[in-house]
C-alpha cells in the first residue's frame, strides 16, 4: 500500500536539506551569538551562525544550559511598557501601520531567533530537542514555561498535519528507522530483533507512522495495526510466537494495540487522532473486508486509583477487576470532569467508545502494575464519531456499550455497600 503521497514526496525532496561546509565557530558566548544572528543580514552568515549556535547548545554543558534558557526567557522576552503604548495608538488609530507595530512588538524576539535557527540543516530536530531538554528545567524554574509556550506554538505551525508524511513501517524499512522504532515503542516493549519481525512482517500486522520532511528519518509517532477475526481481549494472544497468521483479506478488525509518540520535545502537539483518521481509511481501501476499528489500550492508571480507595490485590478477582476498571474509565474524573485516566482522555476525545474490558489481558509485570492485567476495547464506530467527539467536548459524555455501563454499575453499588459497612 502506498502511504506517500505526491505532496509528500515534493515535501520531502524540497525539505531535506544538505550539509553546507562550515567555517571556523563564531566568537563570543551563546547569548551573543544569538543577538549578532536576530541582527545578521546576510543569508549566508545568518545560516552559518544558525549552525554555529545550534551545535554550541548541544555542545553546552547541560548544568549551564538552563542560564541560556533564563537569556531566552528574560532578555528575549516582550516589552510590556511598549506593548500597552502601541495598543493605546492602535485604539486611537486602527490602522495597518499601528496593528503591524502592535502585532510586532507583541511577538517575544525569541520567536525571530527560532526561526532563524530554523533555516540551518538539521535544526527542526535540534529544536525540538532543546525543547525536550527545557521540558525538564521548567519543574525547577515555572516562568521558563514562557519560553516554552513560543516553541510550542512555532511546532504547532511546523508540524501541522498538511505537512505530515505518513508512511507504512515494514520489515524492508531501513534499519536505522526500524531501531528507531524498537527504541520509541512506548507501550509493550519489543524485545529484539525477531519481536519486530513477528510484528511486521506477516499478511495480518501493519504499522504506520508519520514522519515530518525535515527529520525524514525520525518518526513523530507510530501505530502497530493487527488485522483479526472478532475483537481481541488479551495482548499475550495477540502477540504470541505461536499464534497462527492468517490473510489480511480473511480478517473482519482491524486492531490498534500500541500507539507510541516518539518526540519529547514535541509533547503537548496531537498527532494521534489524525494518525488514527489516515490508518483507518488507507486500512478501509486496501482491505475493504474490515467491519471494526478497535484498540486494545492499557488503562495505566487503574491500580493507583484503586489503591487510592484502599483496593488492593486488584488481579486476584477477575470479576471485580472488570467492574472497578469499567467504574473507573466511565465515573472517575479530573476536577475539570474529563476522565481521570490518560488513555481514555484521547480516545473518546477522538470520537470512541469504550466497548469492552478484559481481566488477564495484559499479564506482564507492567500490565499487571498498572491496572492488575485489565485493558480495554475503544471502538471507533465511524457512524457515532462525530457525535461522541461533541458529547465528549461539550459534556465530557463518556460514550460506553450497555455491558460496560452494567460493569459500572454493580462496581457503584459494589463501593456503596462498602462504605455504609465501613461507618
Amino acid at each position: 500500500m502506498a502511504t506517500t503521497g505526491p505532496l509528500g514526496d515534493i515535501l520531502t525532496t524540497l525539505l531535506e536539506r544538505q550539509p553546507f561546509q562550515r567555517k571556523a565557530g563564531a566568537p563570543g558566548t551563546l547569548s551573543q551569538m544569538c543577538i549578532a544572528l536576530l541582527e545578521e543580514q546576510s543569508e549566508a552568515s545568518g545560516l552559518q551562525l544558525a549552525a554555529d549556535i545550534l551545535e554550541a547548545i548541544k555542545q553546552h554543558p547541560k548544568d549551564a544550559r538552563l542560564e541560556f534558557y533564563r537569556f531566552l526567557n528574560t532578555q528575549l522576552d516582550i516589552d510590556p511598557d511598549q506593548i500597552i503604548t502601541l495598543a493605546q495608538a492602535y485604539r486611537e488609530n486602527a490602522s495597518t501601520q499601528t496593528f503591524q507595530a502592535l502585532a510586532q512588538a507583541s511577538e517575544a524576539r525569541r520567536q525571530d531567533l527560532f526561526r532563524r535557527l530554523n533555516r540551518a540543516p538539521g535544526a527542526t530536530a535540534d529544536l525540538v530537542n532543546m525543547r525536550a531538554d527545557l521540558l525538564k528545567r521548567i519543574g525547577e524554574e515555572q516562568t521558563l514555561g514562557r519560553t516554552d509556550h513560543d516553541l510550542i506554538h512555532l511546532f504547532k505551525s511546523w508540524f501541522n498535519r498538511g505537512f505530515l508524511v505518513l508512511r507504512q513501517i515494514t520489515w524492508d524499512t531501513p534499519a536505522s528507522i526500524l531501531e528507531r522504532i524498537i527504541a520509541y515503542e512506548a507501550v509493550h516493549e519489543i524485545r529484539n530483533w525477531n519481536d519486530l519481525r513477528r510484528r511486521l512482517q506477516p499478511a495480518d500486522r501493519r504499522c504506520f507512522a508519520f514522519f515530518h520532511p525535515a527529520m525524514p528519518d525520525d518518526p513523530l509517532i507510530f501505530v502497530e495495526v493487527a488485522l483479526t477475526k472478532g475483537v481481541p481481549g488479551s495482548i499475550q494472544d495477540l502477540l504470541s510466537v505461536e499464534r497462527k497468521e492468517q490473510r489480511a483479506e480473511d480478517a473482519d478488525t482491524a486492531v490498534f494495540y500500541s500507539i507510541s509518540n516518539c518526540q519529547d520535545g514535541l509533547s503537548g502537539i496531537s498527532f494521534g487522532n489524525s494518525l488514527i483518521k489516515q490508518v483507518v481509511r488507507d486500512l478501509s481501501l486496501e482491505v475493504p473486508n474490515l467491519k471494526r476499528f478497535v484498540t486494545l489500550s492499557p488503562i495505566p492508571g487503574l491500580a493507583r486509583w484503586a489503591n487510592s480507595q484502599g483496593i488492593v490485590d486488584l488481579a486476584d478477582d477477575s470479576a471485580r477487576l472488570k467492574k472497578l476498571a469499567a467504574h473507573y474509565l466511565l465515573d472517575i474524573k479530573k476536577p475539570d470532569g474529563k476522565p481521570l485516566d490518560p488513555v481514555a482522555r484521547f480516545h473518546l476525545a477522538n470520537g470512541a467508545l469504550v466497548h469492552a474490558i478484559h481481566a488477564e489481558a495484559d499479564i506482564s509485570e507492567k500490565g499487571l502494575a498498572q491496572s492488575g492485567g485489565a485493558m480495554v476495547n475503544y471502538l471507533y464506530d465511524q457512524a457515532k464519531i462525530t457525535q461522541n467527539i461533541e458529547n465528549f467536548a461539550d459534556n465530557h459524555g463518556v460514550a460506553a456499550s450497555g455491558p460496560v455501563r452494567n460493569l459500572a454499575k454493580q462496581a457503584a453499588r459494589l463501593q456503596r455497600s462498602a462504605q455504609e459497612i465501613n461507618k
